[in-house]
C-alpha cells in the first residue's frame, strides 16, 4: 500500500487531502511545516510528496530539496495558488514531477493527479540536459533556446496548462507538438486551432460545437475541437485574439472540464491538456481590461517564452543549413554551401519574421543557387539590421580578425570573404578599434 505525504499549513486542506486520499486506501501522514516534512521524510519512505508552496518556516522548495537528497526517487508534487507561477516554474526545474492548484477543484481532480503519478516510471525525476525530451523539428545549440527545451521536458510528463509566449515565426505550434509528443498523451490526438483565424460568430462553434438548427446555416451537428481533443492535446493559438465571451467559455472548461454545444444543454466533459500561445502581452492586456485577469492566470499556470531568432545567434547557421538541406532535397539537387560571407550576413540581420522568415529565405536560395551562396544570393532587405543581438558584436569583430589573419591582414581579400565591401569593413574596423 502506497504512502502519500501531504504538507500544508492550512490544518483544513490538510485533512481535505487526507480523507480524500485514505478513502482510496493510501496510507497518508500530514505535515504542517518544513520541519515536520524533512523529520517524517527521514524516518520512512514515501510514494509520493504532495507539498505546498507556501510554509511557515520556509517553503515548498526547501522541502524538495531535501527530499532530492533523502530519497531522490519520490515524485513530489507541489501545491500552488495563484500568484505563484514562478515558484511552480522553479520547482519543475528542481524535478517536481506536476503540481496541482489551490483550491481544488473537485476529489477527483486529485484521485487521478495521484493515479497517474503514482502509475507512471515517466513521471520519476530525471536527470537535467534534456536528454530524454525528443524534439527532433527544433534546434537548439543557443543557450537561451536550451533553456526552453529544458523547462518543456519537465513539464511535458504532467497535465499542466502551458502557456507559450513569443513573436510570431518562433516555432510556438513546433514547440506545442513536441510537448505533447513527450507527453503521457503522444498516442491521443493533438489539435491545433488558430484564433485569429476565426470570425467572432463562428468562434464559439469552433471551440465548442454546436446542435442542429443552433443558428442560420447550421443544417447539422458540429463537434468542437474540445470534444474531438478529448483525451489528447489542444494546441489554442493567438488565444488573446479570443473576444470576452469566448474568454468566458473557455474559462469554465478549464475550471469544470465541462461544456454545452451553442444551441444545447447538455454538459459534456472532456478530459484536454491545453496549450496556448500568444504574440501579445497578455498581463497588459488585462491591465486595459482587454482578457480576464481569471482567465490568464489559468493559463499561464507553466509560461514558456520562446526568444526571437536575433537573440539566438548560434541557431541560426545550423538553422539556414537545415532549410536549405531539405529544400534541395525535395528539388532533388545538391545542397548549396553557405560562403563566409553569406554566413556573416545572415548573423547580421535582425530577423523580424523570426525562424519562418529563415526557412523561407532557404527555400528561395535552393531554388535560385549553384554551388556556393554568397551574399548576392541572399533576398536579404538593403541596408543595416534594425536590431542586432547582444552577442553579436562579439562575433562579428572575430569574424573580422580572422578573416584578416587568413589574409595577412589585406583588407581587400578579408572584405572580399567576409561578403562586405572595403568601406564597411574599415567602418568596423574603426568601430571596435582594430588596428590592422
Amino acid at each position: 500500500m502506497e504512502a502519500i505525504l501531504v504538507v500544508d499549513d492550512d490544518p483544513g486542506f490538510r485533512k481535505l487531502l487526507e480523507a480524500i486520499l485514505s478513502g482510496q486506501g493510501y496510507q497518508v501522514q500530514t505535515a504542517g511545516s518544513v520541519r515536520e516534512a524533512v523529520r517524517l521524510g527521514a524516518t520512512r519512505r514515501f510514494q509520493l510528496v504532495l507539498c505546498d508552496l507556501r510554509l511557515p518556516d520556509g517553503d515548498g522548495l526547501s522541502v524538495l530539496r531535501r527530499f532530492n537528497e533523502m530519497a531522490p526517487a519520490t515524485p513530489f508534487v507541489m501545491i500552488t495558488a495563484f500568484g505563484t507561477v514562478a515558484t511552480a516554474v522553479e520547482a519543475m526545474k528542481l524535478g517536481a514531477v506536476d503540481f496541482l492548484e489551490k483550491p481544488l477543484r473537485s476529489p477527483e481532480e486529485l484521485r487521478q493527479l495521484v493515479r497517474r503519478v503514482l502509475s507512471t516510471p515517466a513521471a520519476q525525476p530525471e536527470p537535467a540536459g534534456g536528454a530524454n525530451f525528443a524534439c527532433p523539428p527544433l534546434i537548439a545549440h543557443d543557450p537561451a533556446m536550451r533553456e526552453v527545451l529544458e523547462l518543456a521536458r519537465k513539464v511535458a510528463p504532467t497535465n499542466a496548462t502551458v502557456l507559450l509566449m513569443g513573436e510570431s515565426g518562433t516555432g510556438k505550434e513546433i514547440l506545442a507538438r513536441c510537448i505533447h509528443q513527450n507527453s503521457r498523451r503522444a498516442d491521443s490526438v493533438f489539435l491545433a486551432l488558430n484564433c485569429a483565424a476565426l470570425a467572432p460568430t463562428l468562434t464559439e462553434s469552433a471551440l465548442f460545437g454546436h446542435e442542429k438548427g443552433a443558428f442560420t446555416g447550421a443544417i447539422a451537428q458540429h463537434q468542437g475541437v474540445f470534444e474531438r481533443a478529448h483525451g489528447g492535446t489542444l494546441f489554442l493559438d493567438e488565444v488573446g485574439e479570443l473576444d470576452g465571451n469566448s474568454q468566458a467559455k473557455l474559462l469554465r472548461v478549464l475550471q469544470d472540464r465541462t461544456f454545452e454545444r451553442l444551441g444545447g444543454t447538455r454538459q459534456i466533459q472532456v478530459d484536454v491538456r491545453l496549450i496556448a500561445a500568444t504574440n501579445r502581452d497578455l498581463k497588459k492586456m488585462v491591465e486595459e481590461g482587454k482578457f480576464r485577469q481569471d482567465l490568464y492566470y489559468r493559463l499561464n499556470a507553466f509560461p514558456l517564452e520562446i526568444p526571437p531568432l536575433r537573440q539566438r545567434p548560434a541557431d541560426i547557421i545550423p538553422l539556414a543549413e537545415h532549410f536549405l538541406a531539405r529544400a534541395s532535397a525535395a528539388l532533388g539537387k545538391q545542397t548549396p554551401v553557405l560562403s563566409a560571407g553569406a554566413r556573416q550576413a545572415l548573423l547580421a540581420y535582425s530577423w523580424p519574421g523570426n525562424v519562418r522568415e529563415l526557412e523561407n529565405m532557404m527555400e528561395r536560395v535552393a531554388i535560385l543557387s549553384e554551388g556556393e551562396v554568397q551574399v548576392e544570393n541572399l533576398p536579404l532587405p538593403p541596408g543595416e539590421p534594425s536590431e542586432r543581438p547582444a552577442r553579436w558584436k562579439e562575433i562579428e569583430k572575430e569574424a573580422i580578425l580572422e578573416a584578416l589573419r587568413r589574409h595577412g591582414g589585406n583588407r581587400t581579400r578579408a572584405a572580399q570573404e567576409l561578403g562586405i565591401s572595403l568601406r564597411t569593413l574599415q567602418y568596423r574596423l574603426k568601430q571596435y578599434g582594430i588596428n590592422r
